[in-house]
């Protein structure tokens, strides 16, 4: 009896731990909350369109990503609203007037971005009601955002309605014609991500910030053609010390360091204390070099860490 106690309280913790969701058996907006929540954060498309009759829309949509790069293609959509179905003013703008000025949003104007989102009557300017400043575009109608620190002159070239019932997506797919950058951002004629400071979109009213210590690089590995993790002798792979990304560091490498490298590096100060102390234990041995050789990972010093592994 206690043996099938066991079994089903196993079983129940074991369907908590991992929580299965079907989207046709959920309500929407509780569909929508996980969706966002998860895929996240998202860039946001500060998007200024305009009607047929000249009035300007500005609208921000997280449901945003650039595409291609020949020609240069981003899309974004403006989904239907989830509780009345109806569409929202972006859409039935760019089906008017198939034109958009897609501006990037940096954390210095995420406020007044934010304002922009309430849901003002037909006509009304989102640019008055955010405080925010129009600047002419030279080959579209719609202005741009002159506090946004990059502004994409598009053409819209299809709109995809994914659905017709609320919350289904509309694929604004639109074609750079012109991008206006502000030199402030510049390092060297490239865009330097805490210069340009951006925020993305995370679920319900939470956003991140993409600059400061908040980024990190990661070697793309483009140059050369990694080992792969299964190449890593199975100790090292087996470590409880070292992690995932550890070991995905330790796979980008094109080869292991020699045996005469290896041996130069055991008279490091740090090394060589770590081998006279624990030559004698071997298990305890492991662990520190494990240890040691996660702190040079997480400096970057690749093969430093390797050339420390390679001394058991």
């Amino acid at each position: 009896m206690k043996l099938n106690s066991i079994r089903i309280l196993t079983h129940i913790c074991a369907r908590l731990s991992n929580m299965r969701i079907d989207p046709k058996e959920i309500p929407i907006p509780e569909l929508h909350g996980y969706l966002l929540g998860a895929v996240a954060p998202r860039p946001i498309a500060f998007a200024s369109t305009m009607d047929k009759s000249g009035n300007v829309n500005l609208s921000p949509f997280s449901f945003f990503n650039v595409f291609s790069a020949n020609p240069p293609i981003m899309i974004f959509s403006p989904a239907r609203r989830g509780r009345d179905n109806t569409s929202k003013h972006t859409y039935q703008n760019v089906i008017e007037h198939p034109e958009v000025v897609i501006n990037v949003v940096s954390h210095e104007m995420v406020e007044q971005m934010s304002l922009s989102s309430t849901e003002y009557e037909k006509g009304v300017n989102e640019f008055v009601k955010a405080g925010l400043t129009e600047v002419k575009s030279e080959k579209v109608g719609p202005p741009r955002v002159k506090e946004s620190p990059v502004s994409f002159e598009c053409k819209v070239i299809e709109v995809r309605p994914l659905g017709d019932g609320g919350g289904a997506g509309n694929l604004v797919i639109c074609e750079v014609l012109l991008i206006h950058l502000a030199d402030k951002v510049l390092t060297d004629g490239k865009i330097d991500p805490n210069k340009i400071d951006l925020v993305g979109r995370m679920g319900g009213n939470w956003y991140s910030r993409a600059s400061g210590m908040d980024i990190f690089e990661v070697a793309k590995p483009l140059a050369t053609k990694g080992i792969g993790v299964d190449q890593i002798p199975a100790h090292i792979r087996n470590s409880s010390i070292l992690t995932g990304n550890n070991l995905g560091q330790l796979g980008n490498v094109e080869k292991l360091p020699s045996q005469e490298e290896i041996n130069m590096f055991s008279t490091e100060p740090e090394v060589s204390s770590i081998l006279d102390s624990l030559d004698s234990n071997h298990e305890q041995l492991q662990e520190e070099l494990h240890r040691l050789a996660a702190k040079h990972l997480a400096d970057g010093n690749v093969e430093s860490a390797w050339k420390v592994l390679l001394q058991e």
